[in-house]
């Protein structure tokens, strides 16, 4: 994790959802998870309520670098959904983006299954997801960005690492 050296993991703040709802626009195909193409998306990062305490960013060296957000689904799994600065993707920073929020999450969690889902497009986080030990487990069609899209649902079991983190 050594490109983020000075990383500080705290709830996002209003300003910073702001600046991704609106300011953050990624290239290509990729504009998919731009906020502004997903009203229900937007509304959802920029409102205090519908955020609630799910929302994180990750700040490095004092810029926003990334966000997540953590929606537990029973006591034992939650889902993650991620995002890192446009600019910063396509550099080989997945990987340790994921890893350095999976830590974060099981070290205030005890999880033992994360879930996550991808459009099926985005081969790119696919092959970040399946190195970090993500395994396919089903698709389902979800409406989204004014048409539907086809996601793969993706599953990783953490219960090791939870018992590792703890010895």
């Amino acid at each position: 994790m050594e490109q983020f050296k000075k990383i500080k993991i705290e709830m996002l703040s209003q300003g910073n959802a702001e600046t991704i709802a609106n300011d953050w626009h990624y290239e290509g195909v990729y504009s998919f998870y731009d906020m502004t193409e997903d009203p229900e998306d937007f509304e959802e990062i920029i409102s205090p309520d519908l955020r609630g305490d799910r929302y994180f960013q990750v700040v490095n060296d004092d810029e926003l670098t990334g966000y997540f957000c953590i929606e537990p689904l029973s006591a034992r799994k939650a889902e993650i959904g991620l995002g890192l600065k446009p600019d910063l993707t396509g550099q080989g920073l997945g990987l340790s983006f994921l890893k350095l929020i999976e830590h974060f999450v099981l070290q205030h969690q005890k999880y033992q299954t994360l879930v996550l889902s991808v459009v099926a497009f985005n081969e790119r986080a696919i092959k970040v997801y399946i190195k970090a030990g993500y395994v396919k487990v089903g698709t389902e069609m979800v409406a989204s960005n004014n048409s539907e899209y086809e996601f793969i649902l993706m599953e990783k079991n953490v219960s090791r690492q939870v018992d590792e983190m703890n010895h």
